[in-house]
């Protein structure tokens, strides 16, 4: 049962999270954690802006937000989003690969507190960030899903996590969401059982 889906994106990400967000029902079992670059000194309407566009609420968090199931939580500017049991982490670490907030801390953070329990997506992104944190999420046999670099604005950060990740799954947009559903889905089977 997945309880928890770590997204990074860097270039095109806002419209590739946009259509992934749009898409998943109002009652998707999971919390979602995402990191989105951006520059240091830009506002914080990312959220409200990728809010306008789900059926899910979206925030910013404070250090500290606890995870709540069909919620999403966008990383403030300039800060890193970690992800602990239960629970959000903010961190003014040094950059990685040269991002703050970091796809990788992001993963990295989530394998450890959720393990196989959590979902990894890389979308569009110019840069290398995000596949170390791939890996270690594939490590800890949680699912990786990939954008297909061949319909990402921006090829480098998908075709390095499927580098690192060679057997993750490979999908566009559309297939990204529909996957998230069947694989969150199981949370919601796991409660109703009980």
């Amino acid at each position: 049962m997945h309880k928890l889906v770590a997204i990074g994106a860097s270039a095109g990400g806002f419209q590739a999270l946009s259509l992934i967000l749009g898409r998943l029902p109002a009652d998707f079992a999971a919390s979602i954690a995402i990191v989105q670059h951006r520059r240091a000194d830009e506002s914080s309407l990312l959220a409200e802006l990728m809010g306008q566009r789900s059926n899910l609420p979206v925030l910013e968090p404070n250090h500290g937000t606890p995870l709540k199931p069909g919620h999403v939580y966008v990383a403030p500017a300039d800060y890193h989003l970690l992800i602990e049991p239960g629970a959000l982490a903010l961190s003014v670490d040094p950059h990685v690969n040269c991002s703050r907030p970091s796809i990788d801390m992001l993963f990295e953070s989530a394998a450890a507190a959720y393990g196989r329990h959590a979902v990894g997506v890389v979308l569009t992104g110019a840069n290398a960030d995000g596949a170390s944190g791939a890996a270690c999420l594939a490590a800890a046999r949680a699912p990786v899903l990939i954008q297909d670099p061949a319909t990402a604005e921006a090829r480098t950060c998908p075709a390095a996590a499927l580098a690192r990740v060679p057997n993750a799954s490979v999908l566009t947009l559309v297939e990204i969401a529909e996957r998230l559903v069947e694989l969150c889905g199981e949370v919601v089977a796991e409660v109703t059982r009980r």
